[in-house]
């Protein structure tokens, strides 16, 4: 146990039963067997744990936390991460645990950030999609024991990840494109700090490949860092070269949206001169004009599908070997893709 005063999470360990047990044990709540009750009762008179008792809030209260990265909060009010938080919050609210959503500050420990913020630990971590959040600092929190589940990333470490199933994303909407007779198909792919994008980009890549199409780098201009319509400027680039690309394969529909402005400023027309496509799915891929093909994301599982998995750890730490859970989408088919003109 590290030095400073001891809490909830190390009473458990030292008592060997779950946090959740503690915290009933604490307060005196059935659910928890006379023995272990007793045994945490032990251990925080050895270990000297005291109760915080600030903010009006009590030692069993069951909080989680919400880790994302603080350049992300734009996207947080977009539709994709509305939802994943929203499954989170219905989660958690059914199974009777407050959240704290926290940003993540490059260089400031966030469980230390967290401690300060509150007064006390939470009990399990959610992180959100990753970017600034390393997998270092993934690894980090992970060897802190700390109970923690990723959504929309992965590490190599034994930590739970929630994820869509990406590489089938960018593979069957790219798929589509190839079975409407486009050959010359564009990308426009996302950072490559986002390990779910990348996966969007390697399915677009194996499509072709299986194809017999070989994959153009010339036609997968890379974001630009930093620019809030990264793709506009993206599809500008596209429809500059010598031969344009029949149908763009964008990483998500925030890109697809940008790619659409810029194909109407060219004075063009979708889909009749260029077709395009995305993954997400979001509330307004259906209103746009026209209408986005594009993989549904099954966002708001996404983000029930963690809490659930986190009320897991937290109930049972030692009997859920580490899994990446991925849950399954589907093309849904609009009006934004059509054959290339005269097919």
């Amino acid at each position: 146990m590290k030095g400073g005063r001891p809490n909830i999470r190390e009473v458990a360990a030292v008592a060997g039963v779950s946090i959740s047990a503690a915290s009933l044990a604490l307060n005196g709540k059935p659910g928890v067997s006379a023995t272990k009750r007793a045994r945490v009762l032990q251990t925080v008179q050895e270990l000297g744990y005291v109760r915080n008792g600030s903010s009006g809030s009590s030692a069993g209260t069951r909080v989680l936390g919400v880790l994302m990265e603080s350049l992300s909060i734009p996207s947080a009010h977009d539709r994709f991460y509305a939802e994943i938080v929203t499954g989170i919050e219905d989660a958690a609210q059914r199974l009777g645990y407050r959240l704290l959503l926290h940003l993540y500050r490059p260089g400031v420990d966030p469980i230390d950030d967290i401690r300060a913020l509150m007064g006390r630990d939470i009990e399990g971590l959610i992180i959100a999609n990753g970017g600034d959040v390393t997998d270092e600092l993934i690894a980090r929190i992970a060897d802190g024991r700390m109970p923690l589940v990723l959504v929309e990333n992965y590490v190599s470490e034994n930590v739970h990840a929630v994820i869509a199933d990406n590489f089938t994303a960018g593979l069957q909407v790219t798929e589509h494109l190839i079975r409407l007779g486009h050959r010359r198909i564009g990308a426009l792919p996302g950072p490559v700090k986002y390990k779910s994008l990348v996966d969007r980009m390697r399915g677009y890549t194996i499509a072709l490949l299986e194809n017999g199409i070989e994959p153009d780098l010339g036609l997968q201009p890379a974001p630009r860092a930093g620019h809030p319509r990264k793709g506009y400027v993206q599809m500008q680039q596209l429809l500059a070269l010598p031969e344009p690309p029949t149908a763009v394969f964008a990483v998500s529909d925030k890109t697809a949206f940008g790619a659409m402005e810029a194909i109407k400023d060219a004075g063009l027309r979708i889909p009749d001169d260029v077709s395009i496509a995305a993954v997400d799915d979001v509330y307004e891929s259906p209103y746009a004009s026209p209408p986005l093909t594009t993989f549904h994301v099954p966002k708001r599982s996404l983000g029930e599908a963690a809490v659930n998995t986190l009320h897991a750890l937290l109930d049972s730490p030692n009997s859920t070997p580490a899994a990446k859970i991925v849950l399954i989408g589907h093309v849904v088919l609009r009006q934004s893709c059509a054959p290339p003109r005269g097919t």
